[in-house]
């Protein structure tokens, strides 16, 4: 997020974040954003205090930002992964969240990071999903939230969550395409070799 005449979003790491959750989203928005600068986007990672995180599998990842230095960014992606059942009860994180929420025209989340934007408020009335481990616990913390437990992700205007973990990607390459259009997100996928054969 280093490119003042771009519009910006930003990837929400923390302690314990899943790692695909964030690089897999990652990979697909910085493939766009460094392949195709005439599309006018960036793409950075912002941590509350802009140190190294250490990841839910040992990786560790140094975010571009804090939240003091991070510019303002029109899209807010916030991961899933073991941490975010600490910061469900951080009332900190969750102020944070919503005000990133409240200066973006689109936030989106993968995995459990939808449990977060349940925790702040967020999902109230609104067609979400999670990992499939923790659907129901999604409902339990949004009774008012429509869970739709068959699909990989849900767009629901101003809001995007996405199922577990590799499901970042499609939803990733999806905000591409309302962003840009169909056509670069094709291209995207192509250009990151995104044709999964599953082995079995």
């Amino acid at each position: 997020m280093t490119d003042g005449g771009s519009r910006r979003i930003a990837i929400v790491l923390f302690p314990g974040v899943e790692e695909l959750d964030a690089i897999g989203p990652w990979e697909v928005l910085a493939y766009w954003t460094r392949n195709f600068p005439e599309d006018g986007w960036s793409v950075g990672c912002v941590s509350r205090d802009g140190a190294a995180v250490e990841c839910a599998k040992g990786l560790t990842v140094l975010p571009h930002h804090s939240r003091e230095t991070m510019p303002p960014a029109e899209v807010v992606l916030h991961p899933g992964g073991r941490g975010t059942r600490p910061l469900m009860k951080d009332a900190d994180h969750l102020d944070w969240v919503r005000e990133l929420s409240a200066k973006a025209s689109l936030t989106t989340s993968v995995c459990t990071g939808a449990l977060v934007l349940a925790e702040a408020g967020l999902l109230r009335g609104r067609a979400v999903t999670t990992h499939r481990t923790s659907l129901d616990l999604l409902a339990e913390l949004e009774p008012t939230a429509e869970v739709r437990r068959d699909s990989r992700f849900v767009d629901d205007g101003d809001l995007i969550t996405s199922a577990g973990i590799s499901a970042g990607i499609d939803m990733a390459l999806h905000l591409v395409a309302r962003l840009h259009s169909v056509e670069r997100a094709r291209q995207v996928r192509h250009g990151i070799q995104y044709d999964p054969e599953p082995p079995v």
